[in-house]
């Protein structure tokens, strides 16, 4: 994956991977937290995500202004790190009311936007010359492998944090707890039998509760907590990237010295960076869509898999929410890959060998241990989509590269289009499924009585994965590319803030999710992203032309 890419990429990879997986720790718990530390209804802690993903990308665009102005992106990305670590601390105290937290969340967000963005923009500026231009677009790649590498580990980490404190303290997880505790905190809860049902399983000693009023009040204080200690997590994994950034930046690209040495490589006529503004400006109206239904992932999706998604699975099934047993599943893959790949050193095939052999037997332990049913979290399966971006991309660079051979491989603007219709395919899946449930409007917090299998949320995730490996990364590499020189941090931050608007538009979701049917919900995201490849492939010469 980087033979023939600069150093600098390896560098640009592994900060990446350390911020992401401290920012998906955080986002694969957030909503979560918001409803069983504070009570927000779904659509208050909905608008309360969409405020925080849309800071979070705005404030690139500021971070690139200072970039761009003081052409020091190596600083600028470093004072982010730092800035993102305090942010994550302040979320880590435990007990803190909403406005600390929204403190925490703002803090985070002003750090993202001087990382991320320039961040981007370095990577770019290694691909400006000429000798690595053609592998732009399998750089962003790979690239965009790091965060998802990064994302895969971290719902397992915020769940092991949660379930840990909640076991030290003598309890079991249950994620339909919370809810009506505070509705039994707040005398609102007028049939306590289904408490009294779910206490008595969550108790870890197998004592039936006496007392739920107190049991109600401690459940929810200790459930909150374990979250708060997961942000912790976040806040190490910022300390991680930031050691990694400073050793190595020196493979990264000095712009400040560059520019110092000759002005000149920033200039460019103003016809032609206007052409190309307009252009970028086209293709951010585009991913405002994109995002706005993506990320529904740590939204409306995780709610669906709280609420309507089979809790108990068996044991087959439970292979891919285990961690342990997941990794030893994906190292007997592995395993086979090396052990029967053609023209390989025979100490790769002792290696395959190896993995195949541990793979496999760790794999039948666990499976042996697993219980007929085996309860599964909601958080977790926002791991589908970071693993699955890990397996795919070699694929979806391989394809582009057979292509690319016979000169027939798509513009990056057309991959941009066609994984606006693969997102529209994800998100029929999902209306599929839920025709015939009871909408949450209906349910008034109470479980639901029907529950579809996981594969459902599983196949959807698959299906809008290989639209995000058609978007994001060729997204980026199109800004790189395309971005006039004076304002490649800019135009990197331009990219982040269409999906900052994208983001503050997730409250629809919440609201749909809560007002309409089910499946009119997802049908809402059908046809933004149908729309919107649409307009795509409409002006899809003029953004081909500025690429050339």
């Amino acid at each position: 994956m980087f033979k023939g890419h600069p150093k600098g990429l390896y560098v640009a990879f592994f900060a990446n991977m350390g911020e992401r997986f401290g920012f998906y720790t955080m986002m694969a718990i957030l909503v979560l937290f918001l409803q069983a530390k504070f009570n927000l209804t779904t659509e208050n802690s909905g608008y309360i995500y969409s405020v925080f993903y849309f800071s979070i990308y705005a404030l690139a665009l500021f971070g690139g202004f200072i970039a761009d102005r003081s052409q020091n992106y190596k600083g600028t990305i470093m004072i982010g790190q730092v800035v993102m670590f305090l942010g994550y601390l302040l979320m880590a105290i435990p007990g803190m009311g909403l406005p600390f937290t929204l403190l925490g969340l703002f803090t985070i967000a002003f750090g993202n936007g001087l990382f991320k963005g320039n961040l981007q923009a370095l990577v770019g500026q290694m691909y400006d010359n000429e000798k690595y231009s053609k592998l732009r677009d399998s750089a962003y790649s790979v690239f965009y492998m790091g965060i998802n590498i990064g994302a895969f580990f971290a719902p397992s980490a915020a769940r092991g944090v949660r379930s840990w404190w909640l076991h030290s303290h003598g309890y079991n997880y249950d994620p339909d707890l919370p809810a009506l505790c505070h509705r039994m905190t707040e005398g609102t809860l007028a049939d306590t039998s289904k408490l009294q049902e779910l206490a008595n399983k969550a108790s870890a000693s197998g004592t039936p509760v006496a007392d739920l009023a107190a049991f109600a009040h401690d459940y929810v204080q200790v459930f909150s907590t374990g979250y708060n200690y997961a942000f912790g997590v976040a806040a190490l994994a910022m300390v991680i990237s930031l050691v990694i950034y400073l050793i190595f930046k020196s493979h990264l690209p000095d712009r400040k010295a560059m520019v110092k040495k000759d002005a000149s490589i920033i200039k460019m006529p103003w016809v032609e960076e206007k052409k190309r503004l307009i252009a970028l400006g086209l293709v951010f109206i585009v991913v405002i869509f994109f995002w706005m239904s993506f990320h529904q992932n740590g939204l409306t999706l995780t709610l669906f898999a709280r609420d309507y998604t089979d809790k108990q699975v068996g044991p087959f099934t439970y292979i891919f929410f285990y961690l342990p047993a997941f990794l030893s599943l994906i190292g007997l893959i592995f395993g086979i890959m090396m052990l029967f790949k053609k023209e390989v050193k025979m100490m790769t095939r002792i290696i395959g060998g190896a993995l195949l052999l541990a793979g496999g037997g760790l794999l039948y332990y666990f499976y042996t241990t697993f219980t007929l049913e085996n309860t599964i979290e909601p958080e977790i399966f926002q791991q589908f989509n970071p693993i699955m971006i890990v397996f795919l991309t070699p694929v979806v660079v391989g394809l582009f590269a057979f292509l690319r051979k016979r000169n027939i491989e798509p513009s990056t603007p057309r991959k941009i289009g066609i994984g606006m219709i693969l997102a529209a395919f994800g998100f029929m899946l999902i209306m599929f499924t839920s025709f015939g449930l009871v909408s949450p409007s209906e349910l008034q917090g109470d479980p639901a009585p029907d529950r579809v299998s996981p594969y459902w949320l599983i196949s959807t995730y698959l299906v809008l994965t290989f639209a995000e490996l058609f978007l994001s990364p060729m997204g980026l590499s199109f800004v790189s590319k395309v971005a006039p020189p004076r304002f490649q941090g800019l135009m990197q931050g331009g990219w982040l803030a269409a999906t900052a608007v994208g983001n503050s538009l997730l409250f629809v979701g919440t609201i749909a999710y809560s007002r309409l049917e089910l499946w009119q919900a997802w049908l809402i995201f059908v046809v933004c992203c149908l729309l919107a490849a649409a307009f795509i492939f409409s002006i899809m010469k003029r953004l081909e032309n500025v690429t050339k």
